[in-house]
């Protein structure tokens, strides 16, 4: 007994204290392997408490494995658990010091969450939810098949797409689904837009994957480039390229399907990210649209649209990758919760999605005029014809100089050179988004970074 007499607190049950003092002694040694513990009667006169309070701290270490109970003989400690280690865990690292978090307004990847549909989402969920009980049930790998279908006549009407529900995969955001993709081509080689996206860059080094940098020109990535990069797939942003703001031309969109079609196995994976949002003209239809189905892998997300939350994309496959999907991955979840799926189908079918790009659209167009504004009397801007960014450049200035100046000041900035592999940026170019900069506070935003940049 002179091993069991633990100080007993008045801040948490009795059982739980007791519980945790015999582990303890286990841990220690003070309580060795066979040893044999008191029966919980003697134990409950020994220490003073009740029988039920014994019963429940000794339920709790059988249940875990510390004492294993033997017929006629009581409780003894299980023999592996003397080999834990006895030493106390480290002392908690102090608190790092946080840096003041830089202003945003000017971040490319920010989305006005103010204009978020708030009540018809939560009206949707809820109908989601009381009315579809299945919903709790397991769903298809691909996503929910109406879902699917509800987003390919969205797109064949929106963009041009041309799909069946069985051609497309719903996923938690578009990088869950590029880590799939890679899965299904898993030694070619990847050409990637440069200057372009940095997002399936970080991926294919986090892989091990090999990829080369594609130059681009004024009408989107050279196909000349391309086809001497030996790559068999081609990732591209044709509608809108991230960070130039190019739209290729039907014709060099021609020309990179004759490339994909010019060997067995290359595709092109059209990236439609923010296709939504245009200022001086009608979208260009997909060229999916264009390909006919069976080398064009085309990727969009609501990220942009609605939220960055809204852990929802999709891809389009041709109709050989989805059966290869559906062998390699057709035993899995949907990474995507089935009742924000529903939501997102009644949101779709109801028209409600429409209406809100009509109204968000409008939204960003002031931001982008009130922007450009502010800025075309200092500087060359370029690229702000469609989506949520512009390029920015001041001539004869230094970019790195810029983008610390304007830290200083409090802005968090992006250099054209951060998405650049091997091409070779024009000097003093930025890239500035406006989603998350209202109309309203443009001049004072501006203003303050001509003061930064000015300051000797």
């Amino acid at each position: 007994m002179t091993e069991l007499t633990p100080v007993f607190q008045n801040d948490t049950p009795l059982y739980d204290q007791l519980y945790r003092y015999i582990i303890a002694q286990i841990r220690s040694g003070a309580l060795p392997a066979g040893e044999k513990l008191p029966s919980k009667r003697a134990l409950a006169e020994h220490l003073g408490l009740s029988l039920t309070t014994v019963e429940r701290a000794y339920g709790l270490l059988t249940a875990e494995g510390y004492l294993e109970p033997r017929p006629r003989s009581g409780y003894r400690v299980t023999p592996a658990l003397t080999l834990l280690p006895t030493e106390p865990p480290p002392p908690a690292p102090p608190p790092r010091r946080e840096e003041p978090r830089l202003d945003q307004r000017f971040s490319t990847s920010a989305v006005d969450t103010s204009v978020f549909p708030y009540a018809t989402w939560a009206r949707l969920t809820k109908e989601a939810v009381y009315e579809n009980p299945d919903l709790l049930q397991r769903g298809e790998s691909q996503g929910d098949w109406q879902l699917r279908g509800a987003l390919a006549g969205f797109l064949h009407q929106y963009r041009g797409v041309n799909c069946t529900p069985e051609q497309v995969v719903i996923g938690a955001g578009l990088e869950a689904l590029m880590w799939v993709l890679l899965q299904l081509f898993p030694r070619e080689v990847f050409a990637l837009e440069d200057p372009g996206h940095t997002a399936l860059r970080r991926l294919l080094d986090n892989l091990g994957r090999s990829y080369v940098p594609v130059e681009m020109d004024a009408q989107g990535m050279r196909v000349e480039a391309l086809e001497a990069s030996g790559a068999k797939l081609a990732y591209v942003t044709p509608s809108h390229q991230f960070p130039t703001g190019v739209t290729t031309p039907a014709a060099r969109r021609g020309e990179l399907l004759r490339w994909a079609y010019a060997r067995p196995g290359r595709y092109l994976i059209e990236d439609d990210y923010d296709v939504e949002f245009r200022y001086t003209s009608r979208p260009i239809p997909a060229m999916q649209g264009q390909d006919g189905g069976e080398r064009v892998i085309y990727a969009g997300t609501f990220s942009r649209t609605l939220a960055p939350s809204i852990r929802v994309a999709y891809l389009i496959l041709p109709p050989t990758l989805a059966e290869r999907y559906q062998t390699k991955f057709g035993h899995a979840s949907s990474t995507v919760s089935r009742f924000e799926q529903e939501t997102l189908r009644r949101f779709l079918a109801s028209g409600a999605y429409s209406r809100h790009l009509r109204r968000v659209g409008g939204l960003y167009r002031s931001r982008r005029d009130a922007l450009v504004h502010e800025l075309e009397s200092w500087g060359e801007v370029r690229g702000a014809d469609a989506g949520l960014h512009l390029l920015f450049t001041l001539p004869g200035r230094e970019e790195t100089d810029l983008t610390a100046r304007a830290r200083r000041a409090g802005f968090q900035l992006r250099g054209m050179s951060e998405y650049c592999m091997g091409s070779v940026p024009r000097p003093g170019t930025l890239v500035l988004g406006f989603a998350a900069l209202p109309a309203r506070e443009a001049p004072q935003a501006v203003g303050s970074l001509r003061q930064a940049f000015a300051a000797p």
